[in-house]
């Protein structure tokens, strides 16, 4: 065949990405072995009845039909009146751009801030998709790491250090994701006071936004920031809707007007009965309180489980759907801690190491399992951690 392009070919580099025990795990359990699964970020329950029950009526209703480009009015108003709360930046529908997935809305965000040659810094640990994202639209990046000695709360000065004359953009998450942190108001302020002073766009993916508790602050509030800030958001965690692929991306009303023709030549819209279940999710809240009740008490009923087992320390961790532990002191490998642990008492967690190498020497605990299963988990991991021998 002709030779596809140097773009797409590149999107993913070639090499170990840190996956490897997920699917091995995964391909156990498929075959039948009771492989307790605690390495993936999808809910372990479905979507709550009432979006189910929305989009079996919208499609009964015959809305089968082609949807605006930048999303549905009613959607749309209802991404900014979330976005409102979320941000704490009065938002209007003008600024908001509904996309197939918070994945969608971080494409759209890259592409919209940097050509091919331009160069961003991305703050780690990082979620996987992060450099394919920057590759795909041609542009470089330098990865600064947030220290786990520091709670994983980026730097301010580690970043001005990375930037270069062709930075055109920094990309955050916050929560985190791997690592549960909340960066705090001095971490953000910092990094607020770089975006104006240099005049750049901050990427801010907070798609775990609802999973924070009162302590997620959003960049977007800052001062100076709701005019550079574009946030990347999703109802895949915070209303349980992870297969609905149902996202948007919020920023200033004359970038967002510029990506509807992104979405022209990307999504053409997205399905019409599927956008009016997100509406009425999101005019209602639908599952929010309850999902971010749930995984605020599985982590606390994790930790407690594992509270005084010596050698292992909780990093960051105060929010999301994770909790990072250092095993440094036990293993500093932990891809090997990993796969020994699932060997072992067939857990499978996933090595930090896979998320840059601030995250190294830990391993990411997925909290979408019951707390009885996380419960005999954390038992498992105690046991593990005890025995272990190099």
């Amino acid at each position: 065949m002709p030779s596809p392009s140097d773009r797409i070919s590149g999107i993913v580099p070639s090499g170990k990405d840190g996956w490897e025990v997920h699917f091995a795990a995964w391909k156990r359990r498929e075959a039948g072995e009771p492989i307790i699964m605690l390495s993936i970020g999808d809910h372990d329950f479905d979507t709550p009845s009432p979006t189910v029950e929305a989009c079996v009526t919208a499609v009964r209703a015959g809305h089968h039909h082609y949807t605006q480009l930048p999303g549905m009015p009613r959607l749309r108003a209802a991404m900014a009146g979330v976005a409102t709360r979320a941000t704490g930046v009065e938002t209007g529908a003008s600024q908001v751009i509904a996309t197939p997935g918070g994945q969608a809305a971080l494409y759209a965000a890259v592409q919209a801030t940097l050509d091919p040659g331009r160069h961003a810094v991305v703050v780690a640990p990082y979620y996987a998709t992060y450099p394919g994202t920057f590759r795909a639209a041609g542009a470089s990046f330098t990865v600064v790491e947030a220290r786990a000695e520091d709670g994983f709360q980026p730097s301010a000065d580690a970043i001005a250090a990375a930037l270069q004359p062709e930075t055109r953009a920094i990309l955050m998450n916050t929560p985190n994701n791997p690592t549960g942190a909340v960066y705090s108001r001095s971490a953000l302020e910092g990094i607020a006071r770089l975006c104006v002073e240099r005049d750049l766009w901050l990427l801010s993916d907070e798609v775990y936004w609802a999973l924070a508790g009162d302590g997620h602050l959003s960049p977007r509030a800052l001062p100076g920031m709701a005019e550079r800030t574009l946030v990347i958001n999703s109802m895949s965690k915070s209303h349980g809707m992870t297969g609905w692929r149902i996202g948007w991306l919020t920023g200033p009303e004359g970038i967002i007007r510029l990506l509807v023709s992104l979405n022209l030549v990307s999504t053409y819209g997205l399905a019409d009965f599927v956008s009016r279940a997100a509406a009425e999710a999101l005019e209602n809240d639908y599952g929010v309180a309850e999902i971010a009740a749930r995984y605020a008490a599985r982590r606390t009923v994790f930790l407690d489980a594992l509270r005084g087992l010596n050698e292992v320390t909780v990093r960051g961790s105060e929010g999301g759907m994770y909790v990072m532990l250092d095993i440094r002191a036990v293993e500093p490998d932990c891809e090997k801690f990993a796969w020994a642990l699932l060997e072992a008492e067939q857990v499978a967690v996933m090595p930090g190491a896979s998320f840059g190498d601030a995250a190294a020497g830990h391993v990411r605990i997925s909290l979408c399992q019951p707390e009885p299963v996380l419960l005999d988990a954390a038992q498992r991991f105690r046991r593990f951690v005890s025995t272990y021998k190099d």
